[in-house]
């Protein structure tokens, strides 16, 4: 049974939100590729395993919320915001929490088998 791109892309936040790097890489194909808002791109997904365990370091309380969710065939976005505190010395310290509005694009070149949904599943609009 094959799910939908919209669908894949809610387990992405979920797990993102669980701050679970395994689920996060088995949502990912071997030729992965991760652009930040910087226009930095992380290719592999290995590499992006890693990427976000350091992320994860750094802001250990990172979450995303989705308010508003499209999709059209392979493609999909997601708006609502990102938020968390950067303590890369592992303290939660007030004056280092952030949030943002985040649009969070996902384009799947093909279809995906065999996976979970999520919580966030409830958050987007069909």
């Amino acid at each position: 049974m094959s799910e939908s791109a919209e669908a894949v892309a809610r387990a992405f936040a979920e797990a993102i939100n669980r701050r679970d790097v395994d689920a996060l890489c088995n949502l990912m194909t071997s030729q992965h590729r991760f652009v930040d808002s910087m226009g930095n791109v992380v290719d592999g997904r290995e590499k992006m395993r890693a990427a976000w365990k350091g992320y994860f370091g750094i802001v250990p309380d990172y979450m995303i919320a989705i308010d508003e969710c499209y999709g059209a065939g392979q493609v999909v976005v997601m708006l609502g915001e990102a938020k968390g505190t950067y303590a890369p010395d592992g303290k939660l310290k007030p004056e280092n929490r952030w949030r943002t509005p985040a649009v969070f694009p996902r384009r799947f070149p093909r279809p995906h088998r065999g996976r979970q949904g999520g919580g966030v599943a409830g958050m987007c609009r069909q």
